[in-house]
């Protein structure tokens, strides 16, 4: 009997000792919570994309609590996250343009050739890191998907040969942007829709001979616009998106239709 009380004794006293130097640790760890950092982080959409350059919802929401990041960092939530999180933080949180991918490409299967079959790994990266052309034209889209593979909410298909954005899917993560080795993706504002769809620098002759739907730099285009936003630099027509008014005339002059149409048509 008196040895059950003694080890029912030593077992208290060890819990004793044990509870209390949980409670010292526990009190010499603690960290304070930010509840606007909760508040914020139940405010941002989830999706852990790491768009707005931080490893994720967590860190963005941790950044934004301490001042260190915008209350409109998220790319994906738009305007609606950006002023709830504005609320949180008592702050003014901007106009917020949502942005859709956009791949720069025409080079289907119709307008270029492959100048070999590729039976490397399937991923554009290892393509280019091969050194080999898959593609008669060293600018465009290779086909392979790995645009395709990172998008989260499955908006970028691959349709004869070139990567296809489905606007009303894409949310602006950016993901696919960078996943392109060659930068023939880039994001947009969502209610631009004259866009040059060529990456293509080489001159006119020698991109007609790669691709009949290049840009040839013709600088036909800069003569329609009256709003002076489109210039022909390297060779290639680029869009100033903040000075294109989208009146389509570009678009109708434009030899080899590389200039996409306008909302509507």
């Amino acid at each position: 009997m008196q040895i059950i009380i003694i080890t029912t004794v030593v077992i208290a006293v060890i819990g004793a000792v044990v509870g209390a130097g949980l409670v010292a640790t526990g009190k010499k760890f603690h960290v304070e919570v930010d509840e606007r950092e909760v508040a914020v982080r139940e405010a941002l959409p989830g999706n852990n994309c790491g768009a707005c350059g931080y490893a994720g919802c967590d860190a963005l929401a941790a950044a934004i609590a301490q001042g260190k990041a915008p209350v409109n960092a998220c790319p994906v939530g738009g305007a609606k996250v950006a002023e709830a999180i504005g609320g949180i933080m008592g702050q003014t949180a901007g106009a917020v343009q949502p942005k859709v991918a956009f791949v720069r490409c025409k080079g289907t299967c119709d307008v270029t050739r492959n100048q070999g079959n590729y039976t490397g790994i399937q991923d554009c990266r290892s393509a280019v890191l091969s050194g080999i052309n898959v593609t008669e034209c060293g600018y465009g889209c290779l086909g392979l998907g790995s645009c395709v593979t990172v998008c989260p909410e499955n908006a970028i298909r691959v349709v004869n040969g070139v990567a296809f954005v489905n606007r009303s899917k894409c949310i602006g993560c950016g993901l696919c942007v960078k996943a392109c080795p060659r930068g023939l993706i880039e994001l947009v504002p969502a209610t631009q829709h004259v866009v040059v769809q060529c990456s293509n620098r080489d001159r006119g002759p020698a991109v007609k001979k790669v691709c009949s739907a290049g840009c040839i730099g013709c600088m036909i285009c800069t003569k329609q616009c009256e709003s002076d936003a489109i210039h022909v630099n390297a060779n290639l027509a680029q869009i100033d998106y903040a000075n294109c008014t989208q009146c389509g005339k570009c678009v109708d002059k434009c030899p080899v239709k590389v200039i996409t149409p306008p909302l509507g048509r």
